[in-house]
C-alpha cells in the first residue's frame, strides 16, 4: 500500500516513519511533488487535519493521512490549540510560541496541559479520522534538546522528564500522535 502523509515537516516524518510497517510505502509532498502552502484554515484541529488530507486527495489523487495537533493548556482555557503552531505569530518559530506560552502561565500555579492530534485519512472514496491524546503538564523552562515544538515544556504524565528529554522510541510510545497513529495503523491493517 502506498500513502502520502501530507507533511512538509521531517520531525513528523521521521516520527511516523518508524512506526510504520514495512507494507506501507510512506510518500511525503515532497515525494509527489507538492510544494504549495496547504490552508489551513478550520477552527477546530480534526478541521484542520481533513481540509489537508482532502485537498492532496482532490488534487494529485492519492491516498493520504493528514494530521493536525494543538497543545490545550487548562490555565489558558484550551489555547493555544488549533492555533499551536503560529501562537506568537504567522513567523510559526517554535522558540517565539514557547516562550509567549510560558509568559503567559508565569506564576500560574495550574499547569494541566494534553497534546491532542487527528489524523484524517482518505482511503478511496471514503474519509476516516482517528484521535490521540497525552495528557501532562507544562515546566517552568524548557529542558531538553530532542524533539520539537513545545516538547521541552511539556511533561507527560507518570513522567519527570519533558517530551524533549526522551527518546524517539520513548515519545513514540506515548505521544498524542503514536496514539492516534495507532489506531490508524489498526484500522489499516483490518481493511
Amino acid at each position: 500500500m502506498t500513502l502520502v502523509f501530507a507533511t512538509h515537516n521531517a520531525h513528523k516524518l521521521k516520527e511516523i516513519q518508524a512506526l510504520l510497517p514495512t507494507t506501507i510505502k510512506l510518500l511525503s509532498l515532497t515525494d509527489i511533488n507538492c510544494n504549495e502552502d496547504i490552508p489551513e484554515t478550520a477552527t477546530t484541529i480534526e478541521g484542520n487535519a481533513l481540509l489537508k488530507a482532502q485537498y492532496i486527495k482532490e488534487k494529485y489523487g492519492y491516498d493520504v493521512f493528514a494530521d493536525d495537533t494543538g497543545l490545550e493548556v487548562v490555565a489558558l482555557n484550551g489555547a493555544p490549540g488549533v492555533y499551536s503552531a503560529r501562537y506568537a505569530g504567522a513567523q510559526k518559530n517554535d522558540a517565539d510560541n514557547v516562550a509567549l506560552l510560558l509568559q503567559q502561565m508565569e506564576g500560574n500555579p495550574e499547569r494541566r496541559a494534553q497534546f491532542r492530534t487527528v489524523i484524517a485519512l482518505c482511503l478511496g472514496k471514503e474519509t476516516y479520522t482517528f484521535e490521540g491524546i497525552a495528557k501532562g503538564s507544562i515546566c517552568q523552562v524548557p529542558i531538553g534538546n530532542n524533539g520539537f515544538g513545545y516538547d521541552s515544556i511539556f511533561v507527560p504524565e507518570g513522567y519527570t522528564q519533558t517530551f524533549a528529554q526522551l527518546s524517539q522510541e520513548e515519545k513514540n510510545n506515548i505521544s498524542h500522535r503514536g496514539r492516534a497513529f495507532e489506531k490508524l495503523l489498526v484500522f489499516l491493517s483490518n481493511s
